[in-house]
């Protein structure tokens, strides 16, 4: 078993919730071993193939921050935790077969050390193991289970697809990651609020953070794809830009009206670039306006994000989601 990193120092919470935090983690880890083992050892070594590889567990966290602004974490957070943390496996194991990656969290993918079918079945076996420990969290958690990941999958269906004629690139854009990573990390939050019996005032407000949060989450994730000049994602730089994907950046230099943009403009149109065009595309992307106009908007996102914790209790939990949400847009892997 992997053990998990303590959970990240953030300024201004005491030692004793630095302590509730990292106990947490370790409970919701030592669950995720569990629920991932099975009796067919090849089936265990898949399931717990990108778990095993590590990971942030930046949504375990959230929801045991958000149970500190109810009761406190208890065993149901716990379990919640753990199914959000399953679901975004899950997610990862599907995502990599869409994107025909190779590696994931700097080890191979599940499709590139097994076989697509493999990762593909492997994925819908750990979304079953997810849903099933919601299962025994009643009716409401299932429901907001359901509602989560057929968002989720739509997101993914629409990331897949250009923006249709007559749409809006930049809003189409913000709705596909609001459905694909929003809906998952807000969830993160309304879990371990809803089951610590917080109000439902508090809820709403933690689901709309939560939302906000992970747009700016993926927004980051798009910039550093442009910006790292080596792996620092688990993938190589530019895997959006051999995708095709219309990312903020891409979006903003694909709007320019100026006529110096025109060779970045026509090598984002290619439909499979070579290498050698990924590398000129990245050259000319990493300095360009797009990019800042892109790190504006992020950091606006995440402004949001903190803005609507106006109204939650001051207190070191408040601090630390604030903190969560300048950590997210300031990261670079």
């Amino acid at each position: 078993m992997v053990s998990p990193a303590p959970a990240p120092a953030l300024p201004g919470i005491s030692p004793g919730l630095q302590a509730r935090l990292d106990a947490g983690l370790a409970a919701v880890e030592a669950m995720l071993h569990a629920r991932v083992d099975h009796d067919d050892p090849f089936i265990a070594e898949a399931n717990a193939h990108l778990l095993a590889a590590g990971g942030k567990r930046f949504r375990p966290l959230l929801t045991l921050l958000a149970a500190e602004l109810g009761d406190g974490i208890n065993d149901d957070v716990i379990a919640a935790a753990a199914g959000v943390e399953l679901t975004h496996l899950a997610s990862l194991y599907h995502d990599d077969v869409m994107d025909d990656a190779s590696t994931r969290r700097g080890v191979p993918s599940a499709n590139a050390k097994y076989d697509n079918s493999t990762a593909i079945l492997v994925g819908d076996l750990l979304f079953g193991t997810a849903s099933d420990i919601i299962a025994d969290l009643g009716p409401e958690a299932v429901k907001i289970q359901s509602q989560t990941f057929i968002r989720l999958c739509s997101g993914q269906i629409r990331d897949d697809r250009h923006c249709p004629p007559g749409a809006d690139p930049h809003e189409y854009y913000l709705d596909v990651l609001a459905d694909k990573t929003g809906v998952l990390i807000a969830t993160a939050a309304r879990y371990g609020a809803l089951l610590s019996g917080c109000s439902r005032e508090l809820i709403a407000t933690l689901i709309e953070y939560g939302e906000r949060i992970g747009v700016a989450f993926q927004l980051a994730d798009d910039l550093i794809d442009v910006s790292s000049e080596i792996d620092v994602l688990g993938k190589a730089p530019g895997t959006d830009i051999r995708e095709g994907k219309r990312t903020l950046p891409i979006i903003y230099a694909l709007a320019s009206t100026d006529p110096a943009d025109a060779r970045l403009q026509d090598l984002l149109r290619v439909v499979e670039p070579s290498d050698e065009q990924v590398a000129e595309m990245l050259a000319l992307l990493r300095p360009h306006t797009a990019m800042q106009r892109a790190q504006e908007e992020t950091d606006a996102v995440a402004a949001g994000a903190k803005a609507v914790l106006a109204n939650v209790p001051d207190g070191e939990v408040k601090s630390a989601l604030m903190d969560l949400a300048d950590r997210v847009v300031a990261r670079r892997s």
